[in-house]
């Protein structure tokens, strides 16, 4: 038994085709007991099954095999289960016959809080607590509710058998086929599936409300949600019926399944989980309030929405063949729910927003302890750190480069044909890049290798040499330091007006091209040059000082659009922080933006601004006071257009942007923007639907009373948790949680760490309140990790989120001595599943520590960030 041990991957002796499973949960009791019936086929001489279980406990005189060749049952003599290796072992006395077979094993296990494989989660109806059941598989946690073939590639229908409590709603993957009640108990049957990989099976019983719709071609749609929450779900089912249509039409296949469930559970780990025909969301990313959403949480419910249908096509009905290959189903899916949004609400600027996706990607992948976006998965412990902004956000923004290089209509017509060859099977990358070459005669392979086999980007220099433009590629590393690597690299350049546009690829280290020659015309002199126009390239460019000095005039002057604007922003930024150009140069670039009032731009402008305050207060407090002062004057326009007072038929994106804008100027402690917010939450405090805050200005009124609260008035952040504890709205919840450790007073940063571990919040939530920890509360909020690491990795150890404890609390560091700290700490505590977040945590501290040393050899920075506040 022991070879089968240690291995990434199940033998292929045996194949499963068919699982009729049975499942009795007890709500009460928190446990549950099951059947499974596996048509499995032997395909090669074998006296063993082995297949995946873990954290489940198997009845060793359930176990038979039945070959279909005869009556006959065999039994396991010999039946173990191999926890480290999460496999269950079956030994049989002879050989087994080849074909098709019954495995049959009865199990029995835990409703876990762990939020992974079958677990409870908690609600309250009518005043009383009650437990719900809820399934979450992916990546790997089927297993843990019943044996079976857990790996994407071994696909197989499901029939699925419930026994639950009569009052109960209960859901699975597919419509009710029959429903049998006796007495308090009524046993539920599924229609059968079509063939799936395990992660998708999904299983919720408790009592829900919902709305319901149809697709165009009369497919049912309902969101399911609490009790008297109905209503809520009205925007999302909107949405997915409109999607589910949009996507028949893109992919050139029909949806698959009879009906589609959306459903809100109120502990779930993740955002959504794309499960065919069940898809299970956060309350946050499912349920709209028109009168208590932000236009923020609008979005983000459309965006998850369009994100976990477009799975059905592109994960479940063609599926990736290992984990290896998990960014063709998140990529493809995040890339494409924003042509679906872009389709829905035009007026949003999607594409524009897609920025933050790439600039996620890029942040990341500028480390050395990134990952290829192909990355080698040998344990299952490895899975959970991949979902990450790599398989996401790089995969998604190497896709829209690909698309916008082959042509939108090429590159619709190669899916369609990827879709429709892979059906019901499993796929690779290379199968993509074949369907795409196949179409647009383009080496697709070839150009795509070096984007997804290898880790990193890279940074293209350029500079103007008598009427030359001169390139150069070079690995991107947000340490400054040389890396490795090249790539062929589409190149777009703009020269003086987007009508003039040339494209190519540069595929070696460095090119040189006459302007002239290139263009067809002469180039004025001092006419500006943009290269990766749109920013549809997934690298970052470095001007000499001319060409940046010609494109800080043509930003200042609204020559170029939004998303270059954006673009030459967030490079600046990037190689500032690799020291490959100056603060001082940056600082100069962000005072062209004072008259920005683009949505994406300003958003991304805002999250630098924190960034460059909270660098800068470690470098020099001198420094941090004056480089307020800056963003604080950059902000001014902007706010001032766009007041606290929302306008009669204003944009989405106008929405979103004022409370942006606000809470950065409460930051950033603007005394009017303090006053005016504390004005307001006053008012709002006496009267919860008070006109005078609205949910789009709720968060900028919540920082502005945490500024302020300090550990002799905390009057301001106990009237939050009274409006935390009165809210029933998850949405509510985490905007109040999200803006509690911004406070300066480290006694209250401190009180509000113990507060997000109280059983006030729930596990999944505590991550909230540790994401804007504010500069000052940093010591406090390493101290408390280290001190509550036991609780903390036995609450969340089992799951993704412990990596996000890590990450959020340990980056903001700027110091070598930190970094260190950090690595003794781990030195033992570490384990596979974080290995790789800890790695890129520590590089994060290094880069900011080589940053603050970097600031405080410029010469004259603060006198020079005064000159640029008064200007």
């Amino acid at each position: 038994m022991d070879k089968f041990k240690g291995q990434p991957r199940l033998p292929k002796f045996a194949v499963p085709k068919r699982y009729d499973l049975r499942l009795i949960p007890d709500l009460i009791a928190c446990t549950f007991t099951g059947t499974v019936s596996i048509d499995v086929d032997i395909v090669a001489d074998t006296r063993f099954i082995v297949l995946n279980a873990a954290d489940i406990s198997v009845n060793d005189d359930s176990v038979s095999f039945t070959p279909l060749t005869s009556s006959k049952a065999l039994a396991a003599p010999k039946v173990d289960l191999f926890e480290e290796d999460e496999i269950l072992v079956l030994e049989f006395a002879e050989i087994l016959p080849h074909g098709v077979g019954v495995l049959q094993l009865g199990f029995s296990g835990i409703l876990n809080d762990k939020l992974k494989g079958f677990y409870k989660s908690t609600y309250e109806h009518n005043g009383e607590k009650k437990n719900m059941a809820v399934t979450q598989f992916e990546p790997a946690d089927a297993r843990k509710c019943f044996p079976c073939w857990d790996e994407p590639a071994c696909k197989a229908t499901f029939k699925i058998t419930l026994e639950v409590p009569t009052e109960l709603v209960a859901l699975s993957n597919m419509p009710i086929m029959d429903e049998k009640v006796d007495g308090n108990v009524k046993v539920v049957s599924y229609q059968e599936s079509p063939i799936m990989s395990t992660y998708l099976v999904a299983i919720v019983v408790g009592l829900f409300d919902y709305v319901e719709d149809h697709t165009s071609d009369g497919i049912k749609v309902r969101v399911y949600c609490q009790v008297g929450k109905a209503d809520q779900g009205k925007f999302a089912l909107h949405v997915g019926a409109k999607t589910l249509d949009l996507f028949k039409e893109y992919f050139a296949v029909p949806y698959p399944l009879p009906k589609m469930d959306m459903i809100a559970i109120p502990d779930f780990a993740a955002g959504a989980m794309e499960n065919y025909g069940l898809v299970t969301y956060r309350e946050t990313v499912l349920l709209y309030d028109e009168q208590h959403s932000a236009a923020s949480n609008k979005q983000r419910v459309a965006i998850v929405v369009a994100h976990e249908l477009a799975h059905q096509w592109f994960g479940n009905l063609v599926t990736m063949e290992w984990w290896t290959h998990l960014w063709l189903n998140e990529g493809f899916a995040t890339w494409v729910s924003y042509l679906a949004i872009d389709s829905l609400f035009p007026e949003w600027k999607i594409w524009t927003q897609f920025l933050d996706e790439s600039t996620d990607g890029l942040r990341l992948d500028g480390l050395e302890e990134s990952h290829p976006i192909e990355v080698e998965v040998n344990h299952v412990a490895e899975i959970d750190e991949i979902f990450d902004a790599i398989s996401y956000m790089k995969g998604a923004s190497v896709i829209r480069m690909l698309q916008s290089y082959l042509g939108a209509e090429v590159f619709q017509k190669s899916l369609a044909a990827y879709v429709k060859k892979h059906a019901y099977s499993n796929a690779k990358t290379e199968d993509l890049w074949s369907a795409l070459e196949g179409e647009s005669g383009e080496p697709v392979n070839k150009l795509m290798s070096f984007w997804t086999k290898q880790t990193g980007y890279p940074v293209v220099s350029a500079k103007i040499k008598d009427g030359k433009l001169e390139l150069e590629q070079s690995r991107f590393l947000s340490s400054g330091s040389p890396g490795e690597g090249q790539w062929i690299v589409p190149v777009t350049v703009c020269c003086g007006s987007y009508d003039m546009r040339k494209n190519f690829l540069l595929e070696s280290k460095s090119g040189v091209y006459d302007l002239k020659e290139l263009f067809g015309c002469s180039i004025a002199d001092g006419a500006w040059i943009k290269i990766n126009v749109d920013q549809a390239g997934f690298y970052r460019v470095k001007y000499d000082d001319t060409l940046a000095a010609g494109l800080r005039n043509a930003t200042e002057n609204q020559s170029l659009t939004s998303i270059d604007r954006y673009g030459i922003l967030d490079d600046s930024f990037a190689l500032s922080m690799a020291r490959q150009q100056s603060l001082a140069s940056l600082l100069t670039l962000i005072t062209g933006y004072k008259k920005e009032l683009d949505y994406t731009v300003l958003s991304n402008l805002i999250v630098i601004s924190y960034k460059v305050v909270k660098i800068s207060a470690d470098a020099n407090l001198e420094l941090m006071s004056e480089i307020k002062q800056l963003f604080i004057g950059v902000f001014q326009f902007a706010a001032g257009k766009l007041s606290w007072e929302p306008k009669q038929g204003e944009s989405h994106l106008d929405a979103m942007l004022r409370g942006e804008v606000l809470t950065a100027l409460a930051v950033f402690g603007h005394d009017e923007t303090l006053k005016e917010a504390t004005r307001r939450f006053d008012a709002f405090l006496a009267d919860r639907n008070t006109s005078l805050l609205p949910p789009d200005l709720r968060r900028a009124a919540y920082v502005a009373v945490m500024q302020r609260a300090n550990k002799s008035d905390k009057s301001g952040y106990e009237s939050l948790l009274r409006v935390y504890r009165e809210t029933e709205m998850s949405e509510e919840k985490t905007r109040i949680l999200g803006s509690l450790a911004c406070c300066p007073d480290p006694s209250i940063v401190q009180d509000v760490l113990t507060f997000v571990l109280s059983d006030e919040v729930r596990n999944q939530d505590a991550l909230y309140g540790l994401y804007d920890v504010s500069w000052e509360g940093r010591e406090v909020a390493w101290k408390w990790l280290q001190e509550k690491w036991e609780y903390i990795e036995e609450t969340w150890g089992s799951g993704f989120l412990i990596t996000r404890f890590i990450s959020a609390l340990v980056s903001p560091f700027a110091s070598f001595e930190k970094a260190k700290e950090v690595e003794e700490f781990f030195a033992t505590r570490s384990k596979p599943s974080m290995a790789r977040t800890l790695k890129q945590s520590i590089e994060r501290v290094h880069i900011n520590a080589n940053w603050v040393e970097s600031i405080r050899k410029e010469d004259n920075l603060t006198q020079l960030v005064a000159h640029l506040s008064s200007n």
